[in-house]
């Protein structure tokens, strides 16, 4: 997998219109891993494509009338069988942190690529999503020299008290170990959520 003009060789292109030029398009120097699912706790359908591409029908579940007219996008999602669906070019600003907050600096959707897993907080994530989070990021390292290993973090990271995804559930070691395997070296792997 590769990115070539700021798009995964690899991920079903569904093009968001929530995003929007970043202040310095070059400065993409921070990953933000989440976790969505739509309805809430379930998995499946194209729930996650229409509430990025703004389509999502506020008729068809109870819980979509309070979402429907919110306005966000990630740059890709994993679903729960591996497939990668990206909405966003990495250049461009996807409107996924909301207030957020990187070491004493705002806005993070500034300098970030959001990533979504599909999952909930308290259910564990498929093996097929580690591996194809791995993927993207060694991807996305190769790509952009600005982004690093130990330039990762959660959701709830860098919007604490307001976010919990991606969740208990979510198992950093594992995700460690995909990295240290595809050529990081354990000490850079140990710091990815410093």
């Amino acid at each position: 997998m590769k990115v070539i003009d700021h798009w995964l060789t690899d991920a079903r292109r569904v093009e968001s219109c929530n995003c929007d030029d970043r202040p310095d398009a070059g400065d993409i120097s921070l990953v933000v891993i989440h976790g969505i699912s739509l309805p809430p706790g379930q998995f499946g359908g194209d729930w996650i494509d229409r509430l990025f591409t703004s389509t999502l029908e506020p008729t068809a579940h109870p819980y979509f009338q309070r979402i429907c007219g919110i306005r966000v996008s990630a740059h890709a999602l994993v679903r729960r069988d591996g497939e990668l669906v990206q909405y966003v070019p990495f250049h461009r600003r996807a409107w996924h942190a909301g207030p957020s907050s990187y070491r004493g600096r705002e806005r993070c959707n500034d300098f970030s690529i959001g990533i979504e897993l599909e999952g909930a907080d308290d259910v564990p994530y498929a093996d097929a999503q580690y591996d194809g989070l791995a993927d993207v990021l060694a991807a996305l390292f190769e790509a952009y020299p600005s982004l690093s290993p130990n330039r990762i973090v959660g959701h709830s990271d860098i919007a604490p008290g307001r976010k919990t995804d991606p969740g208990p559930s979510f198992d950093w070691g594992r995700l460690y170990r995909l990295l240290s395997a595809r050529g990081f070296r354990r000490t850079e792997c140990d710091a990815i959520r410093a």
